[in-house]
């Protein structure tokens, strides 16, 4: 059965315990970023002054789906979500969609870096008075881990491509120790883990959190994206209703693996795992590059189940950018309203970035293919905002005009009320098993995974639900990661 390893390096963990009390640190357990409500009322009472994305140490508590949609001082409530309404979808499934955007850092992807930390720091592994925190990411998981670093006081270096978004780079300047520049797009995923090994072998005393393969970070939204899911549907289903399945691009497979949790309890709902039409990976073997940021290609992740994938789509990046102008420009939002489009729902739409919008459009595909009725429902993620691609919209003007009303007629027609099911495959187990196949060519050619490894993968009906039968262990670990630093008394 695989499990995380929890071996103790206890010299290094009594300097963990030592560099937490000095910076004031107190780790929220999973069971805490599931519930907020189990959080000390005293931490609740702190976070009143402290901003989303100040870096404050209590600010890890906020690393959860259920914080106040505000910048300064929320506290805590439901989960984040928004149904779109058919006036946008095209569709008569309710696709509900949850919000990344008000997490610390404003994208989901602070909880994966956490996810993949805390095994690592509570156990010894991870010392940060001697390592360097390394972040290999196509963007916000690298802005995660160089947040949850500048916490502990330890060097970090976040790793992204060269053409991501320049708020991301900004950000990260007054952040990370260092930021390295990897040639390439959103697709050069393999430049990234290049440089890993490159750092590798410098000698220095450093630890790669790769989130392709740390099951950290599949453990964390396992528990806590799907909680907040569970949580979703609780409220939202009716007797007559169908969960139907879960669209997510694929990205590092943290968040698909949601699926495996909403599967068992939902045993006849769909995964359905997305990518770029201009980089068909999972679809076709494919390559490419594309402007859909933040779910990185051209492989197939580590931590990804494919054999409890359904369905994989590809979403065309042209649809994307032509709805993020849709969404944002002021002749968008007015042609939106004469369509019919809520206006509550129009003063939202910032919170959709480029993969929240791929994830909308995966659902939409879904839900036509299978003719879904407004009995069903599927979810999907907004992993970040538009606010970490403001500097796209302005690129957009110069590269195609202004945005006009003949614009955001084309753009509602062609990419919102337009997507078809073109570009997808409902995956039999041949196609499951070709799809995982492609892992061998990154994982054991290139990055050090083994033959029994990868065919455990596949094979071994025990494999995922070994990691999942540790989330007990990891909240115990941090447990007794607090005691031994003593902060947390003063609030109990």
């Amino acid at each position: 059965m695989a499990k995380i390893d929890f071996s103790i390096n206890e010299e290094a963990r009594n300097r963990s315990v030592q560099r937490a009390r000095e910076r004031n640190i107190i780790l929220p357990t999973l069971a805490q970023q599931r519930n907020p409500a189990s959080v000390p009322g005293k931490i609740k009472e702190e976070l009143a002054n402290i901003g989303l994305w100040d870096i404050h140490p209590r600010n890890l508590f906020r690393i959860t789906w259920k914080n106040e949609p505000k910048d300064f001082g929320g506290k805590f409530g439901g989960v984040n979500y928004v149904e779109l309404p058919s006036s946008l979808t095209g569709v008569k499934a309710r696709i509900i969609v949850l919000v990344g955007k008000w997490f610390p850092t404003g994208a989901h992807k602070v909880g994966a870096a956490y996810g993949c930390l805390v095994p690592r720091l509570v156990t010894g592994q991870f010392d940060p008075t001697v390592h360097k925190a390394v972040w290999p990411s196509t963007g916000n998981y690298c802005r995660g881990g160089a947040y949850d670093s500048k916490l502990l006081a330890c060097e970090s270096i976040a790793i992204l491509p060269e053409e991501m978004s320049q708020e991301r780079f900004d950000w990260l300047k007054n952040v990370a120790t260092q930021v390295i520049a990897t040639p390439g797009s959103e697709s050069n995923v393999k430049e990234i883990f290049d440089k890993c090994w490159e750092l590798r072998q410098s000698g220095e005393p450093l630890v790669i959190f790769n989130q392709f393969d740390e099951f950290g970070n599949y453990l964390w939204h396992y528990s806590v994206t799907g909680h907040a899911m569970e949580e979703i549907l609780k409220a939202e289903m009716n007797p007559n209703s169908n969960f139907a399945g879960f669209c997510a691009t694929t990205g590092s497979a943290g968040t698909i693996g949601v699926g495996d949790y909403l599967k068992q309890l939902f045993p006849t709902s769909k995964v359905v795992a997305s990518e770029a039409l201009q980089c068909p990976t999972l679809l076709n073997n494919g390559f490419g590059a594309h402007r859909i940021e933040g779910i990185g290609d051209k492989h197939v992740p580590w931590i990804h189940n494919v054999k409890n994938t359904d369905m994989v789509t590809a979403i065309d990046d042209n649809s994307v950018v032509k709805i993020v102008r849709l969404f944002n420009e002021p002749e968008g939002k007015q042609y939106l309203a004469k369509k019919g489009v809520p206006e509550q729902i129009i003063q939202n739409l910032h919170l959709f970035g480029h993969s929240g919008i791929a994830n909308m459009l995966t659902a939409i595909k879904f839900a036509k293919y299978y003719e879904l009725t407004e009995d069903d429902i599927v979810l999907a993620v907004l992993t970040d905002s538009v606010e970490l691609y403001d500097s796209r919209i302005v690129e957009y003007r110069e590269q195609f005009g202004e945005f006009t009303s003949h614009d955001a007629a084309e753009a509602y027609a062609s990419a919102l009320m337009g997507e078809s099911t073109d570009n997808l495959v409902e995956l039999t187990y041949q196609d499951q098993k070709r799809v995982h196949n492609l892992k061998y060519y990154t994982w054991v050619e290139q990055q050090g995974k083994t033959y029994n490894e990868i065919m455990d993968q596949w094979y071994d009906k025990d494999y995922w639900t070994g990691f999942q039968s540790q989330l007990e262990e990891i909240d115990e670990y941090i447990s007794e990661f607090n005691d031994r630093v003593g902060l947390l008394k003063k609030y109990n």
